[in-house]
């Protein structure tokens, strides 16, 4: 039997002559052991409170400086959404909701474009979407400094 080299080259190793890709739960593997490691992460916050003094201990900017860091607030924000809080989650940290809704939002198109045999959105483009994240959280915390957007502060 002679292969095509053209569809071994396009086809996935083990796939068959004419088979969907994707189309399966090896598809979605991946999004879906990412949603575990959330979940988990989530279902601790909701068991051991963060909103006690001390609970996970103390962030070390606010301590050595009395200024909040950019996340200061964010543990507590996950426990408020786990609560379904939505707006004392916002006051704790606006920009750890935002973010959640954001990945929330990017899974959700992952899981349905691995079901088609596509990539994960913005696959190719996941250093750029760090580097916006990260400077987007510097700026919200400096922007939460600020005497009229105090009421960002946690």
């Amino acid at each position: 039997m002679v292969s095509d080299p053209v569809v071994s080259a396009v086809a996935p190793a083990g796939s068959r002559p004419g088979a969907r890709p994707g189309r399966s739960l090896r598809s979605v593997r991946a999004p879906l052991a990412l949603a575990a490691v959330g979940l988990a992460l989530a279902a601790v916050l909701r068991i051991r409170d963060p909103h006690g003094a001390g609970s996970y201990g103390q962030c070390a900017l606010l301590r050595l400086t009395g200024i909040p860091c950019p996340a200061c607030g964010g543990l507590r924000a996950v426990n408020d959404l786990t609560h379904g809080e939505v707006l004392q989650a916002l006051s704790s940290n606006a920009y750890v909701v935002l973010s959640a809704a954001a990945v929330l939002t990017w899974w959700f198109l992952w899981v349905r474009r691995r079901l088609s045999g596509r990539d994960a959105p913005l696959a190719n483009r996941s250093t750029t979407v760090a580097v916006l994240w990260g400077v987007g959280l510097v700026a919200f915390g400096a922007l939460r400094l600020l005497p009229s957007f105090a009421w960002l502060r946690p």
